[in-house]
């Protein structure tokens, strides 16, 4: 049976009445209504008290020597062999300028950590270079940039302010620009010139820790290139103060252009501080070559020399040539053979450059040494010893590092042949020369020595200059395609989204609502669900009636109530018209107790009097009679007197209301402890058949069947049973009792009646169209 119903909710679930479903919602349109109300309102209060954001950006070309990212007067300081080609990885360089370094000393220079804040109407807001005062502290040191706190200004007049504490409890009064010491250093507050002071106003002074302020740009600035295959990189950044925000991208490109001009000239610096270093030794080796000629020639009163032959000396000069060069290029490998050889690992930096430009190899390494020594500063900037990319490039500048050592011994040994073979060339051409006096010899000596030292000292005084025009020439990273630039239109809240996000959620918050709730209920509210449950005839539904009278249909009677009643009473005559019989039996029962069988059997009782029927309203629910309580009568004898009393006569237990004509009334009796026994007399029988020859209609309200037996067993006197079923009180699921009676015909007839309804909740058309007017005023009707 249960495989029959089921069955039967699938066929009538096939199809969905739309318009029953938005009406559904519809009838709680007062809902809807308040939602989008309060969601507008919150919006307003949101929109009013938010902190707007402004976007601001600029943006930078980060150069690429290689690509043409320089002038064409580098290119020339190039082709001279004094600069050398770099070629940035953007990426890289995107990494760098959002680095902790640069983002931190960005801010420190524009002294952020340190904001000022003025109470208004509504809120505080941030005064960003709009202060009347400003605090400066003598020694920016360690400690302000690690502090965390706040502090009020509360200016008194245009030469004194009073110091107080976060929750303004004054603590010292000093005039304006006084140095102050405190637990955060000295500090002095001056009077902002670019603003108008006024009396009495209060400025609170927040000052954050550096690190917290550079995690806090860290995440909201936004670095990325234009494209993959572009060097143009845009740098954005959100911020309730939008000159604020423009000062810092501008700042931090500052910043990041600074300090690639420091990594660029650190080689440079290298090798001028080298090449000053041998100068200074040189320098004090040429003053003492010098002194010893000026000595010789003195102690031998030498003036004027002969010059030897021509040829000889042609010979003896050029020998001497090749023995300067080669002492210079000598001198420079041991120098920086030494310097290579003594750098710790942890101390490695960049060799000077271009000094020994006869040896390609060496030139090469020292290039490729340096550019690794400068990746490797790069990642340090943000990556420690052991990042596995920090620890390859150690290794490859490791091996560069032997390499280049190998090659400069291997140039040291060529060199020091070289020279020993220069100075034996030398020495035989010297023994060959006749005639020239000893001390002639002596003074050519001299004279070779001041020779090589001071070809030496030239050669270094050359590359000086050299390094020196490197260091003037160096250009900046990236050019600045845009200045910082933030539109007055803030980006955040959007207003226009913040309100139709607000309209959106103030329908769907009041639909989900309504929708759960609906999908929890279990409840039967109206006609179409009652018929989705159940295959059961329908015989009409009476709305919820507002009248405290208990009888609601009469002559005169024009409620919706009232004639839901009498559409009952029409739709009766058509479910009893194959009926024979003159007198009919109605039995009204209901599933559960509670759900308005007395009141049903009562009016319908009433209904069918009012038609000039004759008609008796007799109670069967002998259990828990409710008939005289109900029309607040005391208690009268009944049927249980009647079936255990055989000298009474049925006509003994009538009784009438004034209200109603043509209306006889038996109650239930008093409560007796066996009712289904009683049922089964003889004595019921014969009452039913005394009163159906009496009266034309006789109408029994009988116990409820999911309770009692008592009903199933008077069934066999019913011509037919209204099922009452009562609207937002009997469970959905408890509708298989009704439809398993109806398929096993257990009850003759059976016909659904809907109790109690909502009026509002009816689809259709609903009861006593054009009978009951609204009189009250509308604020009532619309909240009510």
């Amino acid at each position: 049976m249960n495989q029959e119903y089921n069955s039967h909710r699938i066929e009538r679930d096939d199809t969905i009445n739309i318009r029953e479903e938005i009406e559904k919602y519809l009838i709680h349109w007062k809902w809807f209504v308040l939602g989008v109300f309060l969601a507008i309102v919150g919006a307003f209060l949101y929109l009013r008290y938010t902190t707007p954001q402004y976007a601001v950006k600029t943006a930078i070309l980060i150069k690429d020597d290689k690509k043409g990212g320089v002038s064409t007067e580098i290119e020339t300081f190039k082709d001279l062999g004094i600069l050398g080609g770099s070629n940035q990885n953007v990426d890289n360089e995107i990494e760098i300028i959002k680095s902790r370094s640069i983002i931190g000393k960005a801010l420190k220079n524009l002294k952020l950590n340190i904001n000022y804040i003025t109470s208004g109407r509504i809120k505080e807001s941030e005064v960003y270079k709009k202060s009347p005062i400003l605090v400066d502290f003598m020694n920016a040191d360690s400690l302000l940039y690690d502090v965390d706190t706040t502090f009020t200004i509360l200016i008194k007049d245009a030469t004194t302010f009073q110091l107080a504490s976060k929750d303004r409890e004054v603590k010292e009064t000093h005039q304006l620009g006084a140095t102050i010491n405190s637990g955060i250093g000295k500090f002095q507050v001056q009077l902002n010139t670019k603003q108008i002071l006024e009396n009495n106003t209060e400025v609170k002074v927040v000052i954050s820790p550096l690190n917290r302020l550079i995690d806090s740009y860290k995440k909201k600035v936004n670095v990325a290139p234009v494209n993959k295959n572009s060097s143009v990189v845009n740098l954005t950044l959100n911020d309730a103060v939008k000159e604020r925000a423009e000062d810092f991208l501008n700042e931090l490109v500052a910043a990041y252009n600074e300090d690639a001009i420091l990594d660029k000239n650190q080689v440079s610096k290298k090798t001028k501080e080298f090449i000053q270093e041998r100068l200074d030794t040189i320098g004090v080796d040429l003053s003492s070559v010098n002194n010893q000629l000026k000595d010789f020639k003195t102690k031998n009163k030498l003036t004027n020399v002969e010059a030897e032959s021509e040829l000889t000396i042609k010979i003896l000069s050029e020998n001497n040539t090749k023995i300067i060069e080669t002492s210079t290029r000598l001198h420079l490998v041991k120098a920086l053979s030494e310097n290579l050889i003594n750098a710790k690992e942890n101390k490695e930096d960049y060799l000077p450059t271009n000094l020994v430009p006869e040896d390609l190899s060496i030139t090469q390494s020292i290039v490729q040494y340096n550019e690794l020594i400068g990746k490797k500063k790069d990642l340090l900037q943000t990556a420690t010893e052991i990042n596995p990319s920090v620890k390859a490039i150690t290794k490859q500048i490791t091996g560069v590092k032997s390499s280049l050592i190998k090659s400069l011994q291997t140039s040291k040994k060529s060199l020091e042949l070289t020279l020993k073979r220069l100075e034996l060339e030398d020495a035989k051409i010297k023994s060959k020369i006749k005639g020239v006096p000893l001390q002639e010899l002596q003074l050519h000596d001299i004279k070779l020595q001041q020779e090589i030292t001071r070809g030496l000292y030239s050669y270094l005084l050359k590359k000086k200059e050299e390094t020196d025009i490197s260091l003037a020439v160096t250009v900046a990273n990236a050019k600045i395609i845009d200045e910082a630039y933030g539109s007055d239109i803030p980006v955040s809240p959007k207003r226009k989204i913040i309100y139709l996000a607000a309209l959106l959620l103030g329908l769907l918050l009041p639909f989900v609502i309504l929708y759960v709730r609906n999908l929890l209920d279990t409840k039967i509210h109206n006609k179409s669900e009652l018929q989705k449950e159940v295959s059961i005839p329908f015989l009409g539904d009476v709305p919820r009636s507002d009248s405290k009278e208990k009888i609601v249909i009469g002559a005169d009677a024009r409620s919706s109530t009232a004639e839901s009643f009498r559409l009952i009473r029409t739709n009766l005559d058509f479910m009893l018209t194959n009926h024979t019989s003159k007198n009919k039996t109605i039995f009204i029962t209901s599933t559960t107790s509670g759900e308005g069988k007395s009141f049903i059997s009562i009016n319908v009782a009433a209904s069918l009097a009012l038609s000039g029927k004759k008609v008796l309203l007799m109670g069967l629910d002998l259990r828990a009679p409710k008939i005289t309580e109900y029309l607040g009568l005391p208690d009268k004898k009944g049927v249980t007197n009647y079936i255990t009393d055989t000298k009474l006569d049925y006509k003994d237990l009538i009784f009438n209301i004034e209200d109603v004509k043509n209306l006889d009334i038996i109650s239930s009796g008093v409560v007796p402890p066996n009712p289904a026994e009683l049922l089964m007399t003889k004595r019921t029988e014969e009452l039913f058949t005394s009163v159906k020859e009496t009266y034309d209609y006789v109408v029994v309200d009988t116990a409820p069947v999911n309770l009692v037996t008592d009903t199933l067993l008077l069934a066999k006197y019913a011509d037919m049973f209204m099922y009452v079923v009562r609207a937002n009180y009997l469970d959905k699921r408890l509708l298989t009792i009704p439809q398993t009676l109806y398929k096993e015909k257990k009850l003759p007839n059976i016909a659904m009646v809907l109790n109690d309804t909502d009026p509002k909740r009816t689809y259709g058309y609903g009861y006593g169209y054009g009978y009951v007017l609204d009189e009250r005023p509308w604020y009532k009707k619309i909240f009510s």
